[in-house]
C-alpha cells in the first residue's frame, strides 16, 4: 500500500491559493503511483476562525465545493483514493442558531470527504470530538467512520484530530483511557487509521526538526493498538479487553498534519507514519515529515 501524505501552511480565507498550492505540490505524483492521498483538516480555508461569522463564507457543500471538486478531480488523475478535511455547510434544518448573546451559533460541521479512483464520493464523516476552536461554529458528528475498501486499502477508520483525544468532560488517565478511537480501531480490526490533522505545536525543543512531544503524545493517545496490559485486561470506563499475547491484530496509522502559522497558532507539522502491533509493547515510526516542512511524503506500507 503506497500512501502520499501532503503537508504546507494554508493561508486562512484564501481558498483558490490554497487549491492551487496542493496541485502544485501533488504535480509529482504519477497515475497509479499511490493508492491514497491524504491531506490535513481544514486545508483549504485555514483553521483558526473565532466564529460563525468569519468562517461562513467559507462554508462548502458537499460533493460541490472547492474541496470535493479537488478531490474529485485528483483521485480520477492518479486512479486512487484522496482524503481531505473541510468545513461543511450545514444544511437550514441542521443549523442552530444563538437565542442570545450566550449561545453559540452552528452553522457547519468539520467534516472531511473521500473519493475513489474514478472520481466518485465514497462518503463523508464528521468530527465527532470537537476542538475549542471548533465549538464556535460547528456540530459534533455521531460517531467514527470506518469503510470497507478494495485492496490494499482494507478497513480503514477515518478521523480528525480531536478525535484522538478524549470526549470532554472525560478526563484522560494512561492507565484507564478513555481510549475512544482506539477502542473503535480494535472493534472494528482496522488495518489503517487516518488522523486528518491542524493540530498545534507542543513547543517541545523549539530547535528541533521534528515535534518530538507530538509524535509521542499522538503515539501514547493510540496506547490500546501497541501496549501490554497487565493479566491482559485494560480496565476503565469504556474500556474493552484485550488478550495480552495476542500479536495478531496490526494497524497502521497515518497521521496527516499541516504546518505554518495562523492567528498566533503554530500547528506542528511533523506528519507522520506509525506501525502499532496489538500488545507488542511499543509503536513504531516509520516515516514523518519535518515541523516546517511543505511537501509530500509517499509511504509504503506492507
Amino acid at each position: 500500500m503506497r500512501v502520499a501524505v501532503v503537508q504546507f501552511a494554508p493561508k486562512i480565507g484564501q481558498v483558490q491559493e490554497n487549491v492551487q498550492t496542493a496541485r502544485r505540490l501533488c504535480e509529482q505524483l504519477r497515475p497509479n503511483s499511490v493508492d491514497l492521498v491524504c491531506l490535513p483538516e481544514m486545508i483549504f480555508t485555514g483553521y483558526v476562525f473565532p466564529n460563525a461569522a468569519a468562517i461562513a463564507p467559507h462554508l462548502e457543500h458537499p460533493r460541490t465545493g472547492p474541496t470535493s471538486r479537488f478531490c474529485a478531480e485528483l483521485s480520477a488523475r492518479l486512479h486512487c483514493y484522496v482524503v481531505a478535511g473541510y468545513p461543511e455547510r450545514l444544511e437550514p434544518h441542521e443549523q442552530e442558531e444563538a437565542l442570545d448573546e450566550h449561545d453559540i451559533t452552528k452553522v457547519g460541521a468539520n467534516s472531511a470527504v473521500l473519493y475513489g479512483p474514478d472520481g466518485e464520493c465514497i462518503g463523508d464523516y464528521r468530527k465527532t470530538n470537537l476542538y475549542e476552536t471548533d465549538m464556535t461554529w460547528a456540530k459534533a458528528g455521531n460517531g467514527f467512520m470506518t469503510f470497507n475498501l478494495p485492496p490494499p486499502l482494507g478497513i480503514v477508520t477515518l478521523g480528525i484530530c480531536m478525535d484522538l483525544n478524549p470526549q470532554p468532560p472525560a478526563e484522560w488517565t494512561l492507565e484507564d483511557g478513555p481510549y475512544e478511537i482506539a477502542d473503535h480501531v480494535v472493534t472494528h480490526n482496522s488495518n489503517l487509521l487516518v488522523l486528518l490533522n491542524a493540530w498545534l505545536d507542543s513547543g517541545w525543543d523549539e530547535t528541533a526538526d521534528k515535534d518530538e512531544g507530538t509524535i509521542r503524545y499522538w503515539a501514547a493517545r493510540l496506547r490500546p493498538l501497541w501496549a501490554v496490559a497487565p493479566n491482559g485486561i485494560r480496565r476503565g470506563k469504556g474500556a474493552i479487553g484485550f488478550d495480552a499475547h495476542d500479536t495478531k491484530g496490526e494497524t497502521y496509522v497515518v497521521v496527516c498534519n499541516r504546518c505554518g502559522q495562523e492567528n498566533g497558532k503554530t500547528f506542528a507539522g511533523t506528519s507522520s507514519l506509525y506501525q502499532m502491533r496489538r500488545a507488542s509493547g511499543k509503536p513504531r515510526l516509520k516515516g514523518s515529515m519535518k515541523r516546517h516542512e511543505e511537501g509530500v511524503a509517499i509511504w509504503t506500507i506492507p
